[in-house]
């Protein structure tokens, strides 16, 4: 593997990780960026950007692999099943189960409070972690890699996937039924940040056409935005 030379121990755990990973890597730095947390860049100069942008860029990737793949793997399934399936696969503790699975904790640059607070194995950080990744490596290479990066990952949680009772996430099971009652889409919107930038807690509204249906609160936007549907759905008696 070619790496362009690097700031030493900086990135030796990322080095290291994508040599193991045995990735077409050229821009280290690049992959260097996926494994870094907001709170690393606002302690340390050198760190100029985090990863915030790669982490929006692979969502977008791993929703299109994660969509084509399972379109067809299961050519059997109704258009509402693909998408629970699809999204039971790219949810935050499914993408966080494949980050650690790759050990992509030690490799995260994280700020002290982060470290301190156990953020190498918390699930919102290694899930951004991993999308940020994967956005790195559509960039550094093309989709048909980054599919083979990924597609082996979801053959080895196929069937862990499919012994959960429920594959439905609450966010995508709500936006079914309103849409199914011709009712809308949900929004969400945020109401509240609590707590210190390293130990946060959001709490989000889902609305329908204005009315609110419920709240929740978790330490990620996504996790109080299921926890707000999940109210809604038990509002709404939706089973």
């Amino acid at each position: 593997m070619s790496l362009h030379p690097d700031r030493g121990a900086e990135f030796r755990s990322v080095r290291a990780l994508v040599e193991r990973l045995g990735l077409p890597v050229k821009n280290l730095s690049l992959f260097a960026r996926s494994f870094t947390h907001r709170s690393y860049v606002n302690e340390h100069a050198s760190a100029v950007e985090d990863n915030e942008r790669l982490e929006f860029l692979g969502d977008a990737v791993l929703d299109f692999v994660v969509g084509a793949w399972v379109y067809n793997h299961f050519p059997e399934m109704a258009e509402g099943e693909l998408t629970r399936l699809r999204s039971a696969l790219v949810r935050t503790d499914s993408l966080a189960a494949f980050a650690r699975n790759l050990d992509f904790g030690p490799a995260l640059r994280l700020g002290r409070g982060e470290l301190a607070s156990g953020g190498r194995d918390r699930d919102t950080l290694l899930c951004g972690a991993f999308e940020s990744f994967i956005g790195a490596l559509y960039l550094e290479t093309d989709v048909q890699t980054a599919a083979q990066f990924i597609e082996p990952l979801l053959e080895s949680t196929r069937e862990q996937i499919f012994s959960k009772p429920d594959l439905s996430d609450a966010k995508s099971r709500l936006q079914e039924w309103t849409q199914g009652q011709k009712l809308g889409a949900p929004a969400y919107a945020l109401v509240e940040k609590i707590g210190p930038e390293h130990s946060r807690t959001f709490e989000i509204e889902v609305r329908l056409n204005g009315e609110a249906l419920g709240r929740g609160r978790g330490p990620s936007k996504a996790t109080a935005e299921q926890e707000a549907a999940k109210v809604a759905l038990e509002k709404l008696g939706v089973k």
